[in-house]
């Protein structure tokens, strides 16, 4: 069985609002449209937000993000079914990175899945994709005695990031941080707020993000921003987050992820579990995909530095140096950490290889060379 409660549609032209939208804008951010939310590009300078979750930490709203609880007896099978992962084998309290495709391989989101309890689970899906996700999940749990429930407007999602986040959410919670391992969550609370505390995020540091209801997100900000103003914590915009990922090698959907694109294209064919009990949609197609990138993948997502200052952006031609396309920039943009303009993009496997000569982008005429390299171009020490 299956449920589809939807929040009630905004008026025409009206953008979603984060409950620390009101907040946001007390704190002079530069505010832009995401997926239809209204959300913080930057506060100040998004080169100081992103040295400062590299350096100290960093604290984000990212309530536009979508949650779906699924629960039920089969709660378990049913995710099998309609996600690539072995969800069944997912420990209460872990959580999973994952895909959900279509029937011909193609991605329609990359996905985090939280086991909170034995038959109860939480996805949380792109908020631009949200809505797609949803209405899959639904269709797909017939025949499954399990429940898939719409709980975008149940949470608000705030992150700290950074090597002082461990120290900034000390001084909050009496939660055993210290056992919390990368890829769990566990209940707590917060400065007095309960909440789901996830060691997840989304920028290649140590990091926490918090689930809480809307009702207590200003609460909860203003916090976290009492307590980490000794570690130097900063809020930060999803500017300085897209510069961030993009520095981890963590792929972006509409990017580096796309429905043209399966799990093996990406490079990212671990995530399918072929092994799982039942079947599971997109299983035909997916093999398929994997026997032709091990025999022959067209193209292989890579890691480009500038020789020069010039920044690509996503869609920008990579050539060789007779001027043939051999590839496509799928996200690009100044690096402060390395100092110089860095993409990701997906090239014909004879230019793949880390150090190859003679490749550039073609930024509007001219052909910038770049070096090829391997992902992620910034990895933290442990």
């Amino acid at each position: 069985m299956s449920t589809d409660p939807r929040p009630a549609a905004l008026p025409e032209g009206a953008a979603h609002q984060s409950p620390l939208h009101a907040l946001h804008r007390s704190l002079g951010a530069t505010m832009t449209d995401f997926a239809g939310w209204d959300m913080p590009l930057r506060y100040a300078s998004e080169r100081d937000e992103h040295n400062a979750v590299r350096t100290r930490a960093g604290l984000f709203d990212l309530s536009h993000m979508g949650e779906i609880t699924v629960t039920g007896p089969q709660a378990a099978a049913f995710l099998n079914h309609a996600l690539v992962g072995n969800i069944a084998t997912v420990a209460v309290g872990r959580a999973r990175y994952t895909m959900i495709v279509a029937e011909d391989g193609g991605i329609l989101d990359d996905l985090i899945v939280y086991r909170l309890g034995e038959t109860e689970y939480m996805v949380v899906a792109n908020a631009g994709n949200a809505p797609l996700v949803l209405d899959t999940l639904t269709g797909r749990s017939a025949g499954f005695d399990a429940e898939v429930r719409d709980d975008r407007d149940a949470y608000a999602l705030l992150a700290v990031q950074g090597p002082a986040s461990p120290a900034v959410l000390k001084a909050v919670t009496d939660a055993d941080l210290d056992s919390l391992k990368y890829y769990a969550g566990l209940p707590g609370t917060v400065a007095g707020v309960p909440a789901l505390i996830a060691r997840t995020g989304y920028t290649g540091e140590d990091g926490f993000e918090l689930f809480v209801a809307p009702a207590h997100a200003e609460l909860l900000w203003q916090a976290l921003t009492e307590a980490g103003a000794p570690h130097g914590l900063v809020p930060c915009g999803l500017s300085c987050r897209d510069t961030l990922r993009l520095e981890a090698g963590m792929p972006l959907y509409g990017h580096e992820l796309t429905a043209a694109l399966t799990p093996f294209d990406a490079g990212l064919g671990r995530v399918v579990k072929f092994e799982k009990e039942g079947d599971f949609t997109g299983r035909e197609a997916l093999s398929a995909a994997a026997a032709r990138a091990e025999s022959a993948p067209p193209r292989k997502l890579v890691g480009l530095v500038a020789e020069g200052r010039r920044v690509p952006r996503a869609g920008f031609p990579v050539v060789a140096e007779d001027g043939r396309v051999i590839g496509e920039v799928t996200s690009g943009a100044p690096s402060p950490t390395l100092g110089r303009p860095i993409a990701m993009a997906y090239v014909d496997t004879a230019y793949a290889a880390p150090g190859t000569a003679g490749v550039a982008v073609d930024i509007r005429g001219t052909h910038e060379p770049y070096e090829v390299v391997a992902l992620p171009f910034y990895k933290r020490e442990k």
